[in-house]
């Protein structure tokens, strides 16, 4: 899966787009999920697996600390690149 924070992707050709994805995590909030392999300690926008979906585009970041707790958000657009 290709994962980039610009629009276009240099040397490949974008088909349409397959909609928005998002994804948030809270890095430390649990240690034994965290050492499991869970999707919160990625944030790795799973939704974007969908079928024929093969990178997410145009990716931001935002993070914020509440209540102690960093808080990371990751929103993109799922395309198909060619």
């Amino acid at each position: 899966m290709i994962i980039a924070t610009t629009p276009p992707v240099e040397g490949r050709r974008i088909a349409p787009c397959q909609g928005l994805v998002t994804d948030e995590a809270a890095p430390g909030a649990s240690i034994l999920r965290d050492i499991a392999g869970s999707r919160a300690a990625s944030c790795g926008l799973e939704e974007a697996r969908a079928p024929g979906v093969n990178a997410a585009v145009g990716v931001d970041l935002d993070c914020e600390v509440i209540n102690n707790l960093l808080m990371v958000s990751a929103s993109g657009t799922a395309v198909t690149i060619a």
